[in-house]
């Protein structure tokens, strides 16, 4: 079997009956049926990152190290890679909505421990887990969702590339929102500590409501196989996923982590009493441009070449390596700059990764796909607490030019296979 063509062969057939059309699906959104779902993610998304400007804040509270900060930065990771790998085939074999309801549950639990557990690093802990659960829930099966409710019969007017712009918007703005209104609330409001996490709860409540009228797209299976069999993405096999995506997706998150996450804690000694909100201001200046390049990234999709992801590859470079200046001046405005430019980058690889998975996945090896894409793009979570390490033996200016390096390699494989290998759909 060719692994350009990756097949998936089950012995089970799929009920009909279960999937919702848009003469029956409720009230809820028949003009844009996937809003329901594209809030539920954006809400996930903020109790994702609203942790994220608080680091500076929880380093006081607890008194502890950049790295073991950093970590808890990263923590939620080990929620979200189970999820991720578990939730899309689960959501392949049961439907999308029973999948995607607990995430804002998930989500409201962990505000509750983020809340009170201030002074608790195993509680912080316990609690990001939980926020990587409903992020890694929102992700795959809220995006697999928004992709079928972005195609007919759902939504007929919608082109190719809707699905993945309006699953990356969705996330992105939550990402963007929660981080930004944590900063504002714990720099100039009462109870630093707690009140973003109640406003959460809030919005979280409100948003799981909305979901329960989301129209079902994928029908729950009769006679299923093993679930173990299920787990089995053979598109990940497939030599345009392993040679243009795999080499591009850890600088998602890694972009993104360099920009609001360790910029931040380099420039601590110039914004002193007001680190909170720089820190906010980066996450929203990041973000802010991952937003805006995602809704215009459209035209810069190629279906016969990765044109989209070389794009955002050549971001990177320059954005790392303003970085690398703004830590060698220890220079606020230029890390503005730099967390602008490394925010295009993410935006762009975000959305072009998931419309290369798109194309690349068949209808049985949609969820699994876009989970085994979210799962490397996280890997580039642990960049800040990985830096934090090294920094005992290298100074960030220095790991900067060593990420432009490695950028480098990455965009060189992608240029290499930009036009090889393409989806047999596209060929004929």
């Amino acid at each position: 079997m060719s692994l350009d063509t990756p097949t998936r062969t089950t012995s089970h057939e799929r009920v009909t009956t279960s999937v919702d059309t848009p003469e029956h699906a409720g009230a809820g959104g028949a003009r844009a049926p996937w809003l329901p779902v594209g809030a539920a993610m954006f809400t996930v998304a903020w109790g994702g990152n609203q942790f994220t400007p608080l680091l500076g804040l929880y380093r006081d509270i607890d008194a502890l190290s950049t790295g073991a900060v950093d970590l808890l930065l990263g923590a939620y990771v080990l929620g979200i890679m189970p999820a991720l790998l578990l939730g899309g085939p689960a959501s392949d074999r049961w439907g999308r909505r029973p999948l995607m309801l607990p995430a804002p549950i998930l989500a409201i639990i962990a505000s509750v421990l983020l809340a009170v557990g201030s002074g608790s690093p195993a509680v912080l802990f316990v609690g990001r887990i939980f926020s990587g659960l409903a992020l890694g829930l929102a992700m795959v099966v809220g995006g697999s969702w928004i992709k079928e409710l972005s195609s007919p019969p759902f939504d007929a007017e919608a082109d190719a590339a809707a699905g993945a712009r309006r699953a990356s918007i969705s996330l992105t703005a939550g990402f963007a929102l929660g981080a930004a209104t944590a900063a504002a609330l714990a720099q100039f409001a009462p109870l630093p500590a707690e009140l973003c996490y109640l406003v959460h709860l809030v919005i979280a409540a409100a948003s799981f409501v909305l979901l329960t009228r989301a129209p079902e797209t994928h029908a729950d299976q009769e006679m299923p196989g093993r679930f173990l069999d299920d787990l089995r993405v053979p598109a990940a096999g497939h030599r345009r996923f392993l040679f243009v995506v795999l080499p591009m997706a850890p600088w998602v998150f890694g972009c993104a982590g360099c920009a609001y996450a360790v910029l931040p804690a380099v420039m601590g000694d110039r914004t002193g009493s007001f680190g909170i909100a720089f820190s906010g201001l980066l996450c929203l200046v990041a973000l802010g441009c991952g937003l805006f390049i995602q809704q215009v990234g459209k035209r810069f999709d190629d279906v016969s070449s990765a044109r989209a992801i070389i794009i955002a590859l050549t971001m990177t470079l320059p954005g790392l390596g303003i970085a690398a200046l703004a830590a060698r001046l220890v220079s606020p405005w230029l890390a503005l700059v730099a967390a602008a430019v490394l925010g295009l980058a993410y935006g762009m690889l975000l959305v072009s990764g998931l419309q290369e998975v798109q194309r690349i996945a068949g209808p049985e090896d949609l969820a699994g796909l876009t989970a085994v894409y979210y799962s490397i793009t996280y890997l580039g979570f642990f960049v800040p607490a990985a830096l934090a390490v090294v920094s005992h033996w290298l100074s960030y200016p220095v790991m900067f030019v060593g990420g432009v390096v490695l950028a480098a390699l990455s965009l060189g494989v992608v240029l290499m296979f930009s036009r090889k290998h393409l989806p047999s759909a596209l060929t004929h």
